[in-house]
Protein backbone atom coordinates (compact mmCIF):
# COMPACT_ATOMS: atom_id res chain seq x y z
CA UNK A 1 0.00 0.00 0.00
CA UNK A 2 1.13 3.72 -0.55
CA UNK A 3 0.34 6.35 1.18
CA UNK A 4 0.96 10.16 -0.22
CA UNK A 5 0.35 13.30 1.93
CA UNK A 6 0.74 16.83 0.64
CA UNK A 7 1.61 19.88 2.01
CA UNK A 8 2.30 23.92 1.53
CA UNK A 9 -1.07 24.77 0.26
CA UNK A 10 -2.57 28.22 1.47
CA UNK A 11 -3.55 31.85 0.69
CA UNK A 12 -1.40 34.06 -1.84
CA UNK A 13 -2.08 36.97 -3.44
CA UNK A 14 -1.64 36.99 -7.35
CA UNK A 15 1.97 37.07 -8.48
CA UNK A 16 3.05 35.22 -5.18
CA UNK A 17 4.28 31.86 -5.29
CA UNK A 18 4.03 28.02 -3.10
CA UNK A 19 5.99 25.15 -3.06
CA UNK A 20 3.82 21.95 -2.78
CA UNK A 21 5.16 18.64 -1.31
CA UNK A 22 4.15 15.07 -1.38
CA UNK A 23 5.55 12.70 0.98
CA UNK A 24 5.10 8.95 0.07
CA UNK A 25 5.20 6.28 2.52
CA UNK A 26 4.45 2.28 2.17
CA UNK A 27 6.55 -0.33 2.34
CA UNK A 28 5.88 -0.97 -1.72
CA UNK A 29 6.40 2.36 -2.58
CA UNK A 30 10.00 2.81 -0.32
CA UNK A 31 11.54 -0.56 -2.08
CA UNK A 32 10.29 0.43 -5.67
CA UNK A 33 10.25 4.06 -5.22
CA UNK A 34 12.01 4.62 -8.55
CA UNK A 35 9.20 2.55 -10.34
CA UNK A 36 6.27 5.07 -9.63
CA UNK A 37 5.26 7.61 -11.82
CA UNK A 38 3.73 10.97 -9.77
CA UNK A 39 1.69 13.78 -10.93
CA UNK A 40 0.05 17.09 -9.74
CA UNK A 41 -3.04 17.41 -9.84
CA UNK A 42 -5.83 20.13 -9.43
CA UNK A 43 -10.10 20.38 -8.81
CA UNK A 44 -11.69 23.55 -8.70
CA UNK A 45 -15.70 23.74 -7.86
CA UNK A 46 -17.87 22.30 -10.76
CA UNK A 47 -14.43 21.55 -12.61
CA UNK A 48 -13.01 18.18 -13.75
CA UNK A 49 -9.53 17.27 -11.95
CA UNK A 50 -7.08 17.97 -14.25
CA UNK A 51 -3.45 17.33 -14.61
CA UNK A 52 -1.38 20.10 -13.78
CA UNK A 53 2.31 18.52 -14.02
CA UNK A 54 3.38 14.70 -13.96
CA UNK A 55 7.21 13.63 -13.74
CA UNK A 56 8.51 9.91 -15.29
CA UNK A 57 9.37 7.35 -12.51
CA UNK A 58 13.17 8.24 -13.63
CA UNK A 59 12.58 11.87 -12.94
CA UNK A 60 14.13 12.08 -16.68
CA UNK A 61 10.60 13.17 -18.24
CA UNK A 62 8.11 15.87 -17.21
CA UNK A 63 4.91 16.96 -18.43
CA UNK A 64 2.93 20.24 -17.94
CA UNK A 65 -0.46 21.84 -18.35
CA UNK A 66 -0.20 24.69 -20.76
CA UNK A 67 -1.86 27.05 -18.21
CA UNK A 68 0.94 26.29 -15.93
CA UNK A 69 4.32 25.97 -18.28
CA UNK A 70 6.58 28.33 -17.69
CA UNK A 71 5.28 28.99 -14.02
CA UNK A 72 5.27 25.41 -12.67
CA UNK A 73 8.29 22.91 -11.64
CA UNK A 74 7.93 19.68 -10.80
CA UNK A 75 10.47 17.91 -9.09
CA UNK A 76 11.12 14.56 -7.31
CA UNK A 77 13.60 13.02 -4.62
CA UNK A 78 13.63 9.32 -4.76
CA UNK A 79 16.21 9.16 -1.76
CA UNK A 80 13.62 10.87 0.08
CA UNK A 81 10.10 9.53 -1.22
CA UNK A 82 9.28 13.18 -2.07
CA UNK A 83 7.39 14.94 -5.45
CA UNK A 84 7.01 18.63 -5.15
CA UNK A 85 5.68 21.78 -7.32
CA UNK A 86 6.85 25.25 -7.00
CA UNK A 87 4.00 27.48 -8.03
CA UNK A 88 5.16 30.94 -9.06
CA UNK A 89 3.73 33.82 -10.49
CA UNK A 90 0.36 32.52 -9.42
CA UNK A 91 -3.13 33.53 -11.00
CA UNK A 92 -6.77 33.40 -9.66
CA UNK A 93 -7.39 30.66 -11.65
CA UNK A 94 -5.11 28.36 -9.95
CA UNK A 95 -7.08 28.59 -7.33
CA UNK A 96 -7.78 24.41 -6.01
CA UNK A 97 -7.27 21.73 -4.47
CA UNK A 98 -3.89 20.05 -5.30
CA UNK A 99 -3.64 16.31 -5.15
CA UNK A 100 -0.49 13.96 -5.57
CA UNK A 101 -0.97 11.21 -7.27
CA UNK A 102 1.28 7.80 -7.88
CA UNK A 103 1.04 4.93 -10.68
CA UNK A 104 3.43 2.13 -11.12
CA UNK A 105 5.34 2.64 -14.24
CA UNK A 106 6.65 -0.20 -16.47
CA UNK A 107 9.31 1.70 -17.51
CA UNK A 108 11.45 4.85 -16.06
CA UNK A 109 10.25 7.08 -18.84
CA UNK A 110 6.60 6.99 -18.75
CA UNK A 111 4.52 10.63 -17.90
CA UNK A 112 0.64 10.20 -17.50
CA UNK A 113 -1.79 13.32 -17.45
CA UNK A 114 -4.76 11.05 -17.44
CA UNK A 115 -6.32 10.73 -13.62
CA UNK A 116 -8.01 7.51 -14.55
CA UNK A 117 -4.08 6.29 -15.07
CA UNK A 118 -3.45 7.42 -11.26
CA UNK A 119 -3.80 3.96 -8.46
CA UNK A 120 -2.71 6.04 -5.17
CA UNK A 121 -3.97 9.77 -4.51
CA UNK A 122 -3.52 11.93 -1.32
CA UNK A 123 -6.23 14.26 0.44
CA UNK A 124 -5.37 17.13 -1.13
CA UNK A 125 -4.18 20.52 0.12
CA UNK A 126 -5.83 23.77 -0.74
CA UNK A 127 -4.75 26.34 -2.81
CA UNK A 128 -6.16 30.16 -2.74
CA UNK A 129 -4.99 33.09 -4.72
CA UNK A 130 -6.59 36.21 -4.32
CA UNK A 131 -6.57 38.84 -6.66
Amino acid sequence: QVQLVESGGGLVQAGGSLRLSCAASGRTFSSYVSSYAMGWFRQAPGRQRECVAAISASGTFVYYADSVKGRFTISRDNAKNTETLQMNSLKPEDTALYYCAAVISNDGGSIYSNPERYEYWGQGTQVTVSS
